[in-house]
């Protein structure tokens, strides 16, 4: 596994308590589409336990930059973090995971994102925008609230630039929200996931979210006997 020095170039507010951490990239490191990296800042109110944290890698590998993004807890690190300065060193390591799209192009993908879940398929959806690659992909998007959903608009976007791509974000707390909000609301359930599959041939899942979230997921999916072959999945942790 690769350690390579990095440093700071901006951070920016992405969605309400979330945060885009952006890096130079060094010449020589190379990651695949959904991969992540250990983040390793040095403060002396940091010890060696909590020094680093796991983040999936935003930016695309055609990016010039490393970018992660994170919901900002009250936690030691993410202090540090979120009051580094322009050009502040620190270390990464990695990349490491296997959530990456598959290899067949001929099968559509379904990704199921909770919240901040959406960070590696930020990273491959932005990477296939650019190759223009012919999977069929469908995001279905669920937050509270369209201001808790980091990067809707550049997904949004992407729907636009992107033929083969479908998004449905869903809010779960629609009438709570100060913004409006036209699109679909409520949980991810049988109903919603049955309605963007059935024009899909064969579809493999992916799934990223609150363990909770991506362990109900699993059983959704197993109610309307999606095989667990085609079901790949990443658990958050305190992000």
């Amino acid at each position: 596994m690769n350690t390579c020095n990095v440093k700071l170039e901006h951070s920016e507010e992405v969605a309400y308590g979330t945060m885009a951490f952006h890096f130079t990239k060094p010449d020589d490191f190379n990651f695949k589409p959904g991969q992540a990296i250990d983040l390793i800042l040095t403060d002396p109110s940091l010890n060696s336990e909590t020094d680093r944290h796991t983040f999936s890698v935003v930016s695309a590998p055609f990016q010039n930059e490393l970018i992660v993004a994170t919901r900002m807890r009250d936690s030691g690190y993410k202090r540090v973090l979120r009051h580094l300065a322009i050009g502040a060193a620190a270390r990464i390591e990695g990349p490491f995971g296997s959530l990456t799209l598959h290899n067949n192009r001929t099968r559509p993908a379904i990704f199921i994102a909770g919240g901040i879940g959406i960070t590696p398929f930020m990273s491959i959806l932005r990477q296939t925008d650019k190759d223009q690659l012919p999977y069929r992909l469908v995001l279905l998007y669920s937050n509270r609230r369209p201001q808790h959903a980091a990067f809707l608009e550049e997904l949004q976007e992407l729907e636009t630039t992107y033929k083969n791509f479908k998004l449905v974000a869903t809010m779960t707390e629609e009438s709570r929200s100060d913004s409006h909000w036209n699109g679909p609301i409520g949980s991810i359930d049988d109903a919603l996931i049955k309605s963007v599959n059935a024009d899909l041939e064969n579809p493999i899942y992916y799934l990223v979210g609150p363990p909770r979230m991506v362990e109900a997921m699993r059983e959704t999916l197993h109610r309307i006997d999606v095989d667990d072959d085609d079901v790949r999945s990443e658990d958050f942790y305190g992000y």
